[in-house]
């Protein structure tokens, strides 16, 4: 009797299982063409994102920067992400992380986390300032990097940014990443 009532069970699990599939599953020509929000994009929206940035500096475009342009740019597009200074602020949560950070600070930031500063330019290009992604001229890039690298104590405020010195800052946490190095299969590199 019991083989009977375990495999009685089974099959009404099975059943409901399946029941549940098809009412709560919608078939594939079920969804809508369109759900009403975004845009298709077009190849001037592509073209602002479409670059790749290598930790070597492969990719970086034309154009530079300093850390006192750079300070005026973070206080009109930046801070009110990112605090006055880039620094955290006891007490107050900002929408964006702290950008300016110690080597022990417990953010994963620029100051203690990024392993290569072209990471940084990569980032800002595409992303900020927040309200709108890709805005910032290479100049602009260039200097916003020069002005977070010098806050964070990695190059002089004197030093100029750009496709040649940019990949030769050396960042605190480059030795705690692991090069990928295998090969076979699909190597994505």
């Amino acid at each position: 009797m019991g083989f009977k009532r375990a495999g009685l069970a089974i099959a009404v699990l099975l059943a409901t299982a399946l029941a549940l599939y098809f009412i709560f599953i919608p078939a594939q020509g079920d969804y809508p063409k369109s759900f009403g929000f975004g845009k298709t994009a077009t190849a001037a929206d592509i073209a602002t994102v479409d670059f790749d940035i290598r930790p070597d500096g492969k990719g970086l475009p034309a154009g530079e920067g300093r850390a006192d342009s750079g300070r005026v740019i973070y206080v009109a597009k930046c801070a009110a992400c990112h605090g006055a200074d880039g620094k955290e602020i006891k007490g107050v949560k900002l929408p964006g992380p702290p950008l300016v950070t110690s080597a022990k600070g417990k953010s994963k930031t620029i100051g203690n986390y990024w392993p290569y500063a072209t990471t940084l330019f990569d980032y800002v290009k595409r992303t900020m300032p927040y309200n709108a992604p890709g805005s910032l001229s290479n100049d602009e890039v260039y200097a916003l990097s020069a002005y977070l690298l010098s806050a964070n104590k990695f190059i002089s405020e004197n030093t100029v940014m750009n496709a040649r010195s940019l990949p030769k800052v050396v960042m605190p946490a480059r030795d705690l990443f692991v090069r990928d190095d295998r090969k076979g299969g699909n190597e994505v590199k």
